[in-house]
């Protein structure tokens, strides 16, 4: 396997600081077990998330320079719509703080109570604003999805049967939306073929189904369409990425992903009347239509970074590094989630803790016990962030039970991965050692962030 060398200079540099093991141990039990709430400084490698933790280019920091804050009208808003629609090909744009703040707005203006919202596997915040809206969320994604060990090229597809199984059996009037990730985040990252994309519109479109993608790592899913799937092999970044949307209706997107920035997202629709509503919601939660929550400078970097994310050489990189990190593991036996996605590599803590049962947070302990072991941040994936079915009060049990290793635009080296990786490695070593938690503290709702545990 070929790895390229990064398609960047680096420009400046921040410090890192690794502390030792008895400090780690005491950061981790003063944050309740949950990575979430260790303090930065207090972390080496972070791995937490790719979301806002990119490095800008030269490009998208003069372009702050450029800001133009005016409360209405500003210029960076039409540089950002005129980007949008000429790469995503939607007609409306409004931009929102975040992704979750486009998933809000959606959620009220698509949805009506008792309503059912199709999906390609759950994401925490997604299904929170389907669900606070009166929608009872459907997973209809490919059953290998939720088999850590299956390979596939595209195990983030929906599938057509369970899809239509569900129309026939709800209605199509009862079905708000079909919600259609690219890629699927917490099946580890798995992306969805252009032709199950193109299944997906002709069945909607027989049925009067309004489909939406959260495209939140859209241009990590266009290169591997043009990397797994007959007829892509040479197809530039944009024109893959513009035929995938052209088979939707609109989309959500966290622009702190593949947008290459810090903070920022957006609403996309073909709907005018839909826009029209949207419009009036978002003057209520996040700011004027021209800007939604954004200052124009984060606006004017978005559409630099969206234009740099077209470059086939930044996106090779970006998910070949992520890869490198998973084939190292996978070499030394660790178990992960097959194929490596193109943003994280999600560590099967079934396999990795066998000794301890779901309820017993597996993913949550091995998250904690790799920040004690390495001083690297990560996150869990599995029973902890599922929640509660609200009726019974019982955990939801996800198939999938894991750990995410998310690798941030920009910021890391090879070298840097070959650290997460020895660390993780010994501690495989001495896994039985990992012991269950319980929680102590638990929020109602989105409990990942903020709840807390002990040892059993």
């Amino acid at each position: 396997m070929s790895y390229p060398a990064e398609p960047f200079r680096i420009k400046s540099v921040e410090t890192l600081t690794l502390l030792s093991k008895e400090e780690r141990v005491k950061k981790i039990i003063s944050a309740g077990y949950n990575t979430f709430l260790l303090n930065s400084r207090d972390v080496y490698i972070d791995l937490l998330t790719d979301s806002g933790t990119n490095a800008m280019s030269d490009k998208q920091w003069a372009g702050i320079m450029l800001g133009d804050e005016a409360y209405a009208g500003s210029e960076n808003f039409f540089h950002l719509e005129s980007t949008v629609q000429e790469l995503f090909g939607f007609r409306y744009l409004v931009p929102t703080h975040q992704g979750r703040g486009a998933e809000n707005l959606l959620s009220q203006v698509a949805i009506t109570p008792g309503q059912f919202v199709a999906g390609n596997m759950y994401f925490t915040t997604t299904r929170y604003h389907q669900e606070k809206n009166g929608a009872v969320f459907v997973d209809v994604i490919r059953d290998e999805a939720h088999d850590a060990s299956a390979i596939l090229p595209f195990k983030g597809d929906i599938d057509l049967s369970k899809l239509e199984t569900l129309i026939e059996d709800k209605g199509a009037n009862n079905i708000a939306y079909v919600c259609l990730a690219v890629t699927v985040n917490m099946a580890g990252g798995q992306p969805v073929s252009m032709s199950n994309m193109r299944a997906v519109r002709a069945l909607t479109q027989r049925h009067g189904i309004k489909v939406y993608y959260d495209a939140t790592r859209c241009v990590e899913n266009a290169y591997f369409i043009r990397e797994r799937e007959a007829g892509y092999e040479n197809t530039p970044i944009s024109d893959i990425f513009h035929e995938m949307f052209s088979y939707a209706d609109g989309c959500t997107m966290s622009g702190k992903k593949d947008c290459l920035v810090n903070i920022g997202g957006f609403l996309c629709m073909n709907d005018e009347k839909l826009f029209g509503a949207v419009r009036e919601l978002v003057v209520v939660y996040e700011g004027m239509p021209s800007y939604g929550g954004l200052a124009g400078r984060d606006m004017e970097a978005m559409a630099i970074g969206l234009r740099e994310a077209m470059q086939f050489e930044y996106i090779e990189h970006r998910v070949k590094q992520v890869r490198y990190l998973g084939d190292k593991l996978k070499a030394a036996g660790i178990p992960i989630v097959e194929p490596v996605g193109g943003h994280a590599v999600f560590l099967d803590a079934r396999r990795f803790c066998p000794h301890l049962q779901q309820e017993q947070l597996p993913a949550q302990s091995l998250a904690a016990s790799i920040y004690v072991e390495t001083g690297v941040r990560a996150m869990e994936r599995g029973i902890v962030s599922s929640g509660r079915n609200k009726e019974t009060g019982e955990n939801y049990h996800p198939k999938l039970e894991t750990v995410r290793l998310t690798i941030p635009r920009r910021v890391y080296t090879y070298a840097h991965m070959d650290r997460v990786a020895d660390g993780i490695i010994e501690l495989f070593n001495r896994r039985e050692n990992i012991r269950g938690l319980r929680f102590i503290y638990e929020p109602k709702q989105l409990r990942f962030f903020t709840a807390r545990f002990e040892y059993l």
